[in-house]
């Protein structure tokens, strides 16, 4: 897509720090870190989300994820990882490209990357069960 930033920095058209490339992905530090070594894993190939995105094409960037965690735990001794993921505005999905984040996470470094839970979601468990059930393979 023309006007995607991330298309543009797939194609070498917008600079940015690229960590890893192969025919199907790129991995590149985000330009808004939220900590040392915060890397966005995208496919090089356009797909807005997680509905979209090959099965072939996803299990490479989690692949280069994997790869990448373990390459910065021991290059700069990163404690945990945050793996990140949003398809869709409501998910807050703000490039609509698919990519991951891996973010690093240290010792004592008071990022707050979870979510809270909602417990009067759980008495519905039977009824969500119900309808998804339906639809697996």
């Amino acid at each position: 897509m023309a006007s995607c930033i991330f298309c543009k920095i797939a194609e070498g058209e917008v600079e940015s720090w690229i960590v890893y490339e192969d025919e199907l992905v790129k991995a590149f530090f985000d330009i808004n870190p939220a900590s040392e070594g915060h890397t966005l894993i995208i496919p090089k190939k356009h797909y807005e989300n997680i509905y979209e995105i090959p099965e072939n094409v996803l299990e490479r960037i989690i692949i280069v994820t994997k790869k990448l965690a373990i390459i910065y735990k021991k290059a700069l001794d990163v404690k945990a990882v945050n793996i990140l993921h949003a398809s869709g505005k409501e998910a807050q999905q703000d490039v609509f490209h698919f990519h991951i984040h891996l973010v690093p996470r240290y010792k004592n470094d008071r990022l707050n990357l979870w979510y809270q839970s909602q417990p009067e979601v759980k008495a519905n468990f039977g009824k969500i069960l119900e309808k998804t059930r339906k639809f697996i393979d």
